[in-house]
């Protein structure tokens, strides 16, 4: 007989993912705490933690199949914590607090926009492209105002020398993650498949510039991937309008337009 019971390993397993889910909501609280105690740099790094774990939950659930409804209403709601609240408290206690009105402003475009994106995907989790992203996720948003808060306050300087970068950056962030700009999500890469050993020696080389200076490298990193979306869009649009007047050249110099 047993010494566990297959229904009790069963529940263990089931929760294991929610352990999860509940560390990054930890992160995301203590986070916010610690910007109320006025240590930033704690409460960025917190965020980055949180980032983990909210990375880990979802391919938990996948790889033991406990997935269920429950654990993915719960990770919206940590989301929001982590995400959404979090980096909204404290590039507000760090920079916005000095400009008045437009700080607690550009804070609160940040919260909603965190809202407005986690319950889109949730409506559209079915319907849009899984390579793409509809608007900037909220870990990146969140990676976004808190690695900017990390380095800066890395370099010596502190919020109110930078406070209107950061009323920018924030509701760029805000504003990107309700967009309609795509951005890659990564999810149609396949990690069971056998790939060239330079990408192998690719992974080692960026863990390496990681780990040289993580404020400035992980700022860099997420910056570009927010800049990403705008480029594709930029990139696809210049490709329609070039292909909308060749068409109309073809339509005017009575050649029909090839299939």
């Amino acid at each position: 007989m047993p010494l566990i019971s297959l229904e009790k390993r069963r529940r263990g397993i089931y929760i294991l993912p929610n352990l999860f889910t509940t560390a990054a909501l930890f992160a995301g609280f203590y986070a916010i705490v610690q910007a109320m105690n006025q240590r930033y740099e704690y409460a960025a790094v917190a965020i980055f933690v949180a980032m983990i774990f909210d990375g880990l939950d979802g391919r938990v659930a996948r790889l033991t199949h406990t997935q269920s409804a429950f654990g993915a209403e719960y990770d919206s709601l940590s989301d929001m914590v982590s995400f959404g609240a979090a980096p909204a408290l404290v590039v507000y206690e760090w920079a916005l607090k000095d400009l008045g009105k437009l700080g607690w402003i550009a804070a609160f475009i940040y919260c909603a926009g965190a809202a407005l994106r986690l319950a889109r995907f949730n409506t559209n989790i079915a319907v849009v492209d899984k390579r793409y992203f509809q608007g900037l996720p909220s870990p990146a948003a969140a990676a976004l105002v808190a690695g900017l808060v990390w380095v800066v306050f890395d370099n010596g300087l502190h919020g109110e020398d930078v406070s209107w970068y950061a009323c920018v950056l924030t509701i760029f962030a805000g504003i990107s993650m309700v967009s309609n700009v795509m951005f890659w999500s990564g999810k149609d890469i396949n990690l069971r498949k056998s790939v060239p050993f330079i990408v192998v020696i690719a992974l080692v080389m960026a863990f390496a510039l990681v780990s040289s200076y993580p404020p400035g490298v992980l700022f860099a990193l997420f910056l570009a991937y927010a800049c990403s979306g705008y480029v594709l869009w930029l990139w696809r649009w210049t490709r329609r309008k070039k292909r909308q007047a060749l068409l109309r050249e073809r339509d005017g110099s009575g050649t029909p337009p090839e299939a």
